[in-house]
């Protein structure tokens, strides 16, 4: 007789694969073609046996494949070790980590930095720890799951309002005394961004906190990535897995809340800290990006001829201007056998199902990077349009899109 756990399991993976909602991981292998061929610039790599272009990455300089990165990930090992050994508040916080949270506060004009491993824990931490039942928080109705989880774990009383909307977030902010509002630069699965100087302006006029989770603008987007950024954000959160390559995140904001980080923050006080290796790694890739402002730029580029390309195949995108792409096609199992076609002409695009995204938003999420080659990026799209008038997915203009997700 099978436990009450073992049913329950049992039951739930069924109806996920029936609604084509089930995760599974699949195992990628290293494309040796990179490492032979300068020519093939675009990302790629191998499953079972065949080699795809790779539209579902986050790593939008392609900085995880740059060799003088890889040096600096050997030489941060080699001076430090593979791991820290311990939590920042034993012996885990070296130089190497300090160095790194001085270049992000010099160059986003933050006071102080505090590293995390992931961007997730850095959001759950943030929010569990700097709020608690007294606290009203207004949030944007997309922000990432990680938000939503510390909030709820904070005891908070969240208020969302509708997304993007600066007269849906100041009639918020007018109706309750709040303590933050948090919203995303670079929306995760939209890829539209946050008017982030209009809501730091209502953010001073009522006396709150401006927080912003920076995943996928850090190091991509113009503007407040600079040290100007402190002057419109209180709090942000900048992770190291998108545009640096590598691993990690960092909380920035006043040496005050940084200092309540530490003494408070469990995540933080009970986890073994970053290593020191990935600590080095990612100051090198910071400082790489901003060395090479031509990565932006390719990255710019490919976006524009993505775009293009797709308008004149009248393939129906969001919108979105950044490394971001969403194509909504609303059912997942259709979702799902668009993606698999692509796959069959080695094209790897994720499928975002439910509930990443709200029920009937199913969506290819396709994520342009700077090492992406024209010729791959002119396939891509020729591909997505003969697969979705094979399967029937109606093909109307970009606008037309955008105006029925609004």
């Amino acid at each position: 007789m099978s436990s009450l756990l073992e049913t329950k399991i049992a039951a739930r993976q069924h109806a996920l694969r029936e609604q084509g909602l089930l995760r599974q991981r699949k195992v990628l292998s290293v494309d040796h073609a990179l490492k032979t061929n300068a020519s093939t610039s675009s990302p790629r790599f191998v499953f079972e046996g065949r080699a795809y272009v790779n539209f579902s990455s986050n790593d939008y300089l392609g900085l995880s494949r740059v060799p003088q990165l890889a040096e600096a990930l050997h030489l941060g090992a080699q001076t430090y070790g593979v791991g820290s050994g311990a939590s920042p508040l034993v012996t885990g916080y070296s130089d190497a980590h300090l160095a790194l949270e001085r270049e992000l506060c010099a160059l986003t004009g933050h006071e102080a930095a505090l590293l995390f491993c992931s961007g997730f824990s850095a959001n759950t931490a943030l929010m569990k720890t700097l709020f608690d039942q007294h606290d009203i928080v207004v949030a944007d109705k997309l922000v990432h799951a990680s938000i939503i989880d510390g909030l709820q774990d904070s005891g908070a009383q969240l208020k969302r309002f509708l997304h993007n909307s600066l007269e849906s977030a100041e009639r918020l902010l007018a109706r309750h005394q709040t303590s933050a509002l948090i919203t995303e630069s670079v929306f995760s699965m939209d890829g539209d961004c946050a008017p982030i100087s209009e809501l730091s302006a209502l953010c001073r006029q009522h006396h709150t906190w401006l927080i912003v989770d920076d995943a996928h603008g850090f190091a991509v987007l113009d503007g407040y990535n600079n040290a100007d950024a402190a002057k419109l954000i209180d709090v942000q959160v900048v992770t190291f897995g998108k545009a640096l390559g590598c691993q990690g995140a960092a909380v920035l904001g006043s040496q005050a809340l940084i200092d309540f980080l530490v003494s408070n923050a469990r995540e933080y006080i009970y986890s073994t800290a970053l290593s020191p290796a990935n600590a080095a790694l990612a100051l090198a890739a910071t400082q790489y990006s901003t060395a090479h402002p031509e990565l932006q730029q390719q990255l710019l580029e490919n976006i524009k001829l993505f775009k293009r390309l797709c308008r004149e195949a009248n393939v129906p995108l969001l919108g979105s201007d950044t490394a971001i792409q969403p194509l909504i096609i609303g059912d997942a199992l259709q979702t799902l056998q668009v993606a698999e076609e692509l796959r069959a002409a080695g094209i790897w695009v994720g499928a975002i199902r439910p509930p990443t995204v709200p029920v009937s938003s199913a969506r290819l999420r396709i994520t342009l990077t700077a090492a992406h080659a024209a010729e791959d990026i002119t396939a891509c799209v020729a591909q997505l349009a003969q697969v979705l008038s094979r399967v029937g997915v109606p093909l109307v203009t970009e606008r037309q899109a955008a105006d029925e997700h609004r």
